[in-house]
């Protein structure tokens, strides 16, 4: 009979040699270890040490052990190759084993943790101890969360949803997990939230772990609140069940799924959709509640004005063309598409469309059809085999590539009227994002009838609202007449204390005029298409947020928060003019109208304008080099600043503006591609390290486009190693600036390459 640990036998034999091995193999001992300490012939110390010189393995510290280790490896796997989980990283697992051979365990821990594991030696009767304490602890701070649980949910009513599962799981899910997931409270909270969040209007559940514990939090009017923190044994759990309804994997934690689920609640069918997202303390799940009951398919019930809306009916009456509806995520695109659909299907026509994925079943005489890109169902496959189904109308849910752009254009060239989305700030941009995707503006300009950019913007509580007496921002002033009558949230029962209860619409709507055709057709920048619509008649996103505020409909806060004030309507300084000759000394006096210079201050002290945070870390200005830096080369030309952190764009703008510069700014890659259409600046400074979009695609863009391959770029950035410089070199920028930098180093460098390009 051979021993659990019989590659022991070897060492054994060599550090006792008077022991007989063979003797206590007949006694029916199973480990050779245990058996060597029960009957005192060695003990644990002695053991390990000999095998650690043996084997050359490192030795366990037992007496620091990580408690998070627990939760990121399954229980069940570590009492079953009885080993000890010591410490965890994000790149390592170190465990303690008796049994420095188990390849098996080995294996299986580092596809579980999704690390490398590091062995360490230890005596199992001291790893046997140290898990029982670990999990000892486990277990009590269980028992106390689902207690904590239990009268958490005794207040709750559940008699208020029905959870029915849309398809049953492949019963590979991990069983432990499954196990937990299916116990009656986890199963109880669960139903609560969904039922809650439902009952409150709440149009997503955000469940995120934390270090502490798990936080639920609702999306009620577009606008997150906090509703419950639940603590972090039960999060686990929690999690499972909500995947376990949504038929996704449980025992895979390190890749994002998406799944759907349907609940119940007092009768009425609510659809969720449930995505999943690996994060650093747990996987995050976000669940859009999809409920049609409460959403009003019509026109007329998503608040636009009589004007607008109008338009988009008079845009309705096209036999084709293309029409689109452009914003940011839950802006509202989908809701108002499905209206108009709505308002189309009164006719006796053909409808089909093409979603990923298919939010609402829009009933008899249209045809939905759900994108499948594992399959080879794209948007563009699916498109073109529609077209083939002899429609009057074909609705696309977004258009993402060249590809579905050029078919659904095509589409609307040959009698069929296309709706569709794009993800874009304003109405105008759509038109020039278009372009840029390859589509040849003569055609857009052909194809295209109109486009609607909305957002959503809170309706102010008339129960609790009350007249605000504060004085208007100053920026706001010149639009808003003296004597105005404004509103202020308060907050009653009726809105659940956040003062709004609601959203509705606003918008800014295109229609194609001759004028319009002839800018888009000549490929017309995004501000010159902006002012030919508002010369037609279309009023800006602000504009028809003013008008609400005016209203008394929402709040000033409310407008700041979903619109910006626009820049083309601020006041603006002049720019300072040249002097009036060329031969004026180098230190002559600015102009009467020019910025006053101000000096740029040693570390030790900053100027008011600069934001109070050290100033040094990424400015260096020190000595001789902090000279006064304000000579108004800058002269009115302008300048996109793309930079994500707030604190060094701001400490740039200052440096800039008072060097005579007209500032604009971008934080992530794609409103900087956005900013350079509206701008049309005469330089860019572009960061490498931005969300979304980085720099070297920016750059790639900006030089791929014929409208702004010339505009001089400098890159700046604190990746200083020669491959990046030699990289954005290569994909067109004219200078590579490395941070920290010095302000009269960089009003150098900007002098030197605007004059370069001035002169080329």
């Amino acid at each position: 009979m051979a021993f659990v640990d019989e590659w022991l036998v070897a060492t054994v034999k060599t550090l006792l040699p008077d022991v007989d091995v063979e003797a206590l193999r007949a006694g029916g001992a199973t480990s050779l270890w245990d058996a060597l300490v029960t009957r005192k012939l060695a003990d644990d110390v002695e053991l390990t040490s000999a095998v650690a010189a043996r084997f050359r393995l490192p030795i366990a510290d037992l007496s620091q052990v990580d408690p998070r280790v627990r939760d990121a490896v399954p229980e069940n796997l570590i009492r079953r190759f009885a080993v000890l989980p010591l410490r965890i990283t994000d790149s390592h697992l170190e465990i303690a084993t008796a049994n420095p051979f188990d390849i098996d365990a080995e294996k299986m821990l580092a596809f579980s943790s999704g690390r490398e594991v590091r062995v360490f030696l230890a005596s199992p009767a001291r790893i046997r101890e140290k898990l029982e304490a670990l999990y000892a602890a486990n277990a009590q701070s269980s028992q106390a969360a689902e207690q904590a649980l239990g009268s958490l949910l005794s207040s709750m009513d559940d008699s208020l949803i029905e959870v029915t599962q849309l398809e049953d799981t492949d019963g590979s899910d991990d069983g432990a997990g499954a196990d937990e997931a299916s116990r009656a409270p986890i199963v109880r909270l669960v139903d609560m939230i969904l039922a809650d969040g439902i009952v409150s209007r709440a149009s997503d559940v955000h469940i995120e772990p934390v270090e502490t514990g798990v936080i639920v939090r609702y999306r009620i009017d577009g606008v997150l609140r906090q509703v419950m923190k639940i603590p972090r044994n039960a999060g686990i759990p929690l999690i499972s069940r909500i995947k376990i309804m949504s038929a996704l994997d449980i025992a895979d934690r390190r890749r994002p799924q998406d799944g759907r689920a349907r609940v119940a609640v007092n009768g009425s069918p609510v659809d969720l959709r449930v995505s999943t997202l690996p994060a650093a303390h747990g996987e995050k799940v976000v669940i859009r509640i999809l409920n049609q009951k409460s959403t009003i398919l019509s026109l007329d019930s998503l608040g636009f004005f009589d004007d607008d809306r109008d338009r988009i009916i008079d845009l309705l009456g096209n036999k084709e063309g293309i029409i689109l509806v452009t914003g940011p995520t839950g802006s509202g695109k989908t809701t108002t598409l499905y209206s108009c659909l709505r308002k189309l299907q009164e006719g006796d026509i053909n409808i089909v469309t093409v979603e990923d994925p298919v939010e609402f079943k829009l009933g008899e005489k249209i045809v939905q059809v759900q994108v499948h890109e594992k399959a080879g169902l794209t948007f563009s496959a699916a498109l073109r085999s529609i077209l083939r189904q002899d429609p009057d109308v074909v609705l696309v849910g977004e258009i993402r590539d060249v590809e579905t752009a050029e078919t659904a254009v095509q589409a609307s060239l040959t009698g069929h009227l296309v709706l569709s989305t794009l993800h874009t700030n304003d109405a105008a941009t759509s038109v020039t994002r278009l372009v840029d995707m390859g589509i040849e503006a003569y055609k857009l300009s052909s194809a295209l009838r109109g486009v609607i950019a909305q957002r959503l913007i809170r309706r102010i509580c008339p129960v609790c609202r009350d007249i605000d007496t504060a004085p208007v921002p100053p920026r706001l002033r010149k639009y808003i007449p003296e004597g105005s009558t404004l509103y202020k949230a308060v907050g009653c029962g009726e809105c659940a204390t956040t003062g709004y209860r609601g959203r509705f619409s606003i918008a800014e709507v295109i229609t194609m005029t001759p004028e319009m055709k002839r800018l888009i057709a000549s490929g017309g920048t995004a501000s010159q298409i902006t002012d030919g619509a508002r010369r037609a008649g279309m009023g800006s996103l602000f504009q028809n947020g003013l008008r609400h505020v005016l209203r008394g409909t929402s709040t000033v806060e409310e407008l700041l928060r979903v619109t910006d004030i626009p820049v083309e309507d601020e006041p603006v300084a002049e720019p300072p003019k040249p002097a009036p000759s060329a031969a004026a000394p180098p230190m002559a006096p600015a102009p009467v109208s020019a910025p006053i210079p101000v000096a740029v201050a040693p570390p030790t002290s900053v100027p008011a304008s600069v934001p109070s945070p050290d100033l040094t870390f990424d400015l260096l200005d020190a000595g001789l080099d902090a000279a006064p830096t304000s000579s108004g080369h800058g002269r009115g030309r302008r300048i996109l600043l793309v930079e994500d952190e707030d604190q060094l764009r701001r400490v740039m703008r200052d440096l800039l503006e008072r060097e005579g510069y007209v500032v604009a700014e971008a934080r992530d890659g794609v409103q900087a591609i956005d900013e350079c259409d509206r701008m049309a600046p005469d330089l860019i400074m572009l960061d490498l390290n931005l969300p979304g979009l980085d720099g070297y695609g920016v750059l790639q863009q900006l030089r791929s486009r014929k409208q702004t391959q010339d505009v001089p770029v400098i890159v700046l950035t604190a990746k200083g190693d020669e491959d990046n410089e030699v990289r954005v070199f290569e994909l067109g920028a004219d200078d590579f600036l490395t941070k920290p930098f010095r302000a009269r180093a960089l009003s150098a460098r900007l002098d030197a390459v605007l004059n370069r390009r001035r002169a080329q």
